[in-house]
């Protein structure tokens, strides 16, 4: 992760990842879409329609047909033309046009509802007027050219030198003169509002807004949300993924659906673990979480269900003296198991309970006041070490690391310990926290197990099963001729 802090680590940064935060958060993108779809049509619907009229004047000089005055006159009109379009959204043009046209209107307020501009290289004024209604808009386009010309020729005329003016003397006239070259008609469409284009905005602010909602709330969340990014955090292997699977609070024992994708990562996990440590394999494995609800009984119960279908004797200890689940789950007695015999009562084998399929099963037996004591004890070692001796595996389930300090105490006794973490439930700081927990009282942790995962998506194993076996090769024509004539033959 370079420079990004710890509590970035397990993100997904890229543009894969992210596509995946918004394909997994699509509510969010869909309230946002609506919303600000939403907003653009209310705005469309209730914004006032506007409509433009414009029109264009042509400035030209009143000079004589030599061809170096017109040339010079061009060259004025062109210097000055810029100048020209300023003075349209003056008072003094719009005074006139609101008295003329008796417009319940401030000459201000018509400034701010005009426009104009003059393109580069010409002589050409473009005036546009902006209005609710499209017929008034064209009548004070028309008026504003008017009264536009007439205010630029006054000031264009020179000022009478001296005192006064002689008797035969010439009127001064403006140089320069203004004609229309366009009029200014009504308008059959407005100009807003647009609504295709406020759609688009609506749909862009709302993917916008989408996108720094997910990143917000991907930043903010810190659950793990694949097992790379799990194996990536603690650097433990990942012994396993299993699947969500929505029938699993009916029926959390996988004999119950032998052949469902769930049913098949217990079967990969009990692989994978056996794999794991070939030299020094463990007999006593440990199954614990960080917090309650990652389902560690689930899978301590379906992991030796797994090892026994695979002909390995096994036994299971329900361990959690909090919170024992594991008779429950079975059905079985919980009143006489581990508490029994830590406490001399009675042996293992005489509280030991036997599930169909073989396996052996010691419930947590009476809660006790002080199970922490208990479960660290030389006795608890002693019972672990006969188990180990009678049985080839003995998987213990144990209660959540991080709540209580009964699991640190007896992590030392075990030989391994599996990690069961859940998706997008977990946080990096909680898995964190366990693992560093386990490391310092020596406790071996084998991997982790990814529990309640996305189920992956084209898998074919269901339809690999559905499927069953391949239909039996076609025979050719004269492969069926030859197998008649011989059928015939015999007979």
């Amino acid at each position: 992760m370079g420079g990004f802090p710890r509590f970035f680590e397990g993100c997904s940064l890229d543009l894969h990842g992210f596509l995946k935060a918004l394909a997994r958060r699509w509510v969010t993108v869909a309230v946002c879409l609506v919303l600000t779809v939403g907003a653009a049509l209310a705005v469309t619907q209730l914004s006032t329609p506007v409509y433009a009229a414009g029109t264009q004047l042509f400035v030209a000089t009143r000079s004589s047909e030599d061809t170096t005055q017109l040339s010079q006159g061009q060259s004025f009109s062109q210097a000055r033309v810029q100048s020209y379009a300023a003075i349209v959204s003056t008072r003094q043009v719009t005074g006139p046009v609101v008295r003329d046209l008796k417009l319940s209107t401030t000459p201000e307020e018509l400034a701010s509802r005009i426009t104009a501009d003059a393109p580069l290289n010409t002589v050409l004024i473009n005036i546009t007027v902006r209005d609710a209604d499209p017929k008034r808009a064209a009548e004070i386009a028309n008026a504003v050219a008017a009264s536009f010309s007439a205010v630029v020729e006054r000031l264009e005329t020179p000022a009478p030198v001296g005192s006064g003016r002689e008797a035969d003397a010439p009127p001064a006239v403006s140089p320069v003169s203004l004609g229309v070259t366009q009029q200014a008609v009504a308008p059959g469409a407005p100009v807003s509002p647009r609504p295709l284009l406020n759609l688009a905005g609506g749909a862009c602010v709302g993917l916008l807004l989408a996108a720094g909602l997910v990143v917000l709330r991907e930043t903010l969340d810190t659950t793990l949300k694949t097992s790379q990014a799990l194996s990536e955090l603690t650097g433990l292997p990942g012994l396993g993924a299993i699947p969500y699977d929505k029938s699993a609070p009916a029926q959390p024992l996988i004999t119950a659906a032998a052949h469902s994708q769930r049913a098949e990562a217990f079967r990969k996990l009990r692989t994978n673990l056996q794999f794991a440590q070939v030299d020094d394999r463990p007999r006593i494995i440990m199954v614990t979480s960080s917090v309650p609800g990652e389902g560690k009984t689930n899978t301590s119960v379906n992991l030796a269900l797994s090892l026994v279908e695979a002909g390995v004797s096994t036994c299971l200890v329900d361990a959690d003296l909090r919170r024992p689940c594991v008779a429950k789950t079975f059905g079985l007695v919980q009143d006489a198991g581990l508490t029994t015999v830590l406490i001399g009562q009675a042996r293992a084998e005489e509280v030991m309970q036997q599930v169909g399929n073989g396996l052996s099963v010691l419930a947590g037996g009476a809660v006790p006041p002080n199970p922490t004591e208990l479960l660290a004890s030389a006795r608890m070692s002693e019972v672990l070490q006969d188990l180990a001796n009678t049985y080839e595996a003995v998987i213990v389930d144990t209660a959540p690391l991080l709540p209580v300090a009964d699991t640190i105490g007896l992590a030392p006794l075990a030989q391994g310990t599996l990690l069961v973490v859940r998706s997008s439930k977990t946080g990096r700081d909680q898995v964190r926290t366990a693992t560093d927990a386990l490391e310092q009282v020596g406790g071996r942790v084998l991997g982790t197990v990814f529990n309640m995962a996305a189920p992956p998506k084209g898998d074919r194993y269901e339809a690999y099963e559905a499927q069953g076996e391949l239909p039996a090769p076609r025979l050719a024509a004269q492969q069926k001729k030859a197998a008649v004539v011989d059928l015939a033959s015999e007979k």
